[in-house]
């Protein structure tokens, strides 16, 4: 942790790090499995793409969070992975056949997959006293994504989709210098990793981190096929641009108004609640192929993800002790970032091949349900057990 607080350089080096990374994202999510369906990629293909990158994310970001708390080397192994990565994504220049992007997903998810975790855990430790304000320095995250999302949609209206690859490198190039800034902070010693990762193992873990996985889970439909859904319907690339933006856009409002929202309410009543609207939020994707409807949508992600989100990091940060601060954010992302987004894909892609998208993300509405129910009954579990007598 950063004695006395963080300063405001050190808001600024992060801020700096949330807007790059998400910047990039804002190329990639809405646009890469475009750019794969329109070098002719099948739905099964682009799904397999899509889900091996999860897998790296259930594995590597724990084993490099592991690695790093052992070697003292969170900033080092940080700063090589955003370099390598970056180094990495250049291959995607010199080849279209599938056999090979699979080859060179493999090698970038490896060093890009730890890279938000480790972020995270860094972001935990600089805010220390002020980590309500989570969601203030995470909202530079969202603010690079609207900016991002809406150039490049306008970009690729008028110049081929093939433009974002080298957008994705710059951008992926500029993050790796900016993170030579990353701050240094205490991590766990060596002894105290072991102690410290029990918390994984307690009931209360095990429920948020399978609620956690199925939230994921219901998003694999949205982040692997939205874009391609809206350009079946006959959206133009400008349109999927602002759709992604409108999202955004929500999420910030509530990124910036998220301690008035942590002080009124309970982490697990806000994750409850984010997964009743993503109920909704998937069943209207399923029935309405009206615009100005499905950019209403796009408004809910304020909670399916924003919300969501805070939720989780701060969940996380509580359950996990001072020695397991990295690992607990690393085993975070694994599970639901790579194990659930990784399972989503695989099934988005089989069912947008075999029933079409319309029947993804009805199946998509079910599982955010059955994990919004999980989450409720475990909430009124543990309140009925508090209000026993001693």
């Amino acid at each position: 942790m950063i004695p006395g607080g963080p300063s405001g350089r050190l808001k600024l080096l992060i801020r700096a790090q949330y807007f790059l990374y998400f910047g990039v994202m804002g190329i990639y999510l809405p646009y890469f499995n475009l750019y794969l369906y329109h070098i002719q990629l099948n739905g099964f293909q682009i799904g397999v793409i899509s889900a091996l990158r999860s897998v790296l994310l259930v594995i590597f970001p724990v084993l490099w969070g592991i690695l790093a708390d052992r070697l003292q080397a969170r900033r080092s192994i940080y700063i090589s992975c955003n370099i390598v990565s970056a180094l990495l994504c250049s291959l995607y220049l010199v080849t279209t056949r599938f056999e090979w992007l699979v080859v060179i997903t493999l090698g970038y998810g490896i060093f890009f997959s730890p890279i938000i975790s480790f972020l995270e855990a860094i972001t935990m430790d600089v805010l220390g006293k002020e980590k309500q304000r989570y969601g203030q320095t995470r909202a530079w995250g969202s603010i690079a994504f609207i900016a991002v999302v809406l150039l490049v949609g306008g970009m690729i209206d008028v110049y081929p989709v093939g433009i974002i690859l080298p957008l994705i490198l710059v951008g992926s190039l500029v993050q790796s210098a900016v993170s030579l800034g990353a701050p240094s902070v205490r991590t766990a010693r060596r002894q105290e990793l072991t102690r410290g990762a029990g918390f994984l193992v307690n009931r209360k873990s095990i429920v948020f981190l399978t609620c956690a996985f199925l939230m994921l889970l219901s998003h694999g439909a949205y982040y692997g096929f939205f874009s391609i859904h809206l350009d079946k319907l006959g959206y133009g690339k400008t349109f999927i641009g602002i759709s992604w933006a409108v999202a955004s856009t929500a999420e910030i409002f509530v990124m910036l108004h998220s301690g008035r929202l942590f002080k009124q309410f309970s982490l697990e009543s806000i994750m409850v609640f984010s997964f009743s609207v993503a109920a909704l939020r998937w069943f209207l994707l399923a029935f309405v192929d009206s615009g100005p409807v499905i950019l209403a949508t796009q408004v809910l992600h304020a909670f399916t993800y924003g919300a969501f989100h805070m939720s989780s990091i701060l969940y996380v940060d509580a359950l996990s002790s001072q020695a397991s601060k990295t690992l607990g954010q690393a085993v975070n992302n694994a599970v639901s970032y790579g194990l659930g987004l990784m399972a989503g894909f695989f099934l988005s892609g089989y069912l947008y091949e075999t029933l079409g998208s319309h029947a993804l993300f009805m199946t998509s509405g079910g599982i955010a349900i059955t994990g919004g129910m999980i989450m409720k009954l475990y909430q009124i579990q543990f309140q009925n057990r508090q209000k026993e007598p001693v």
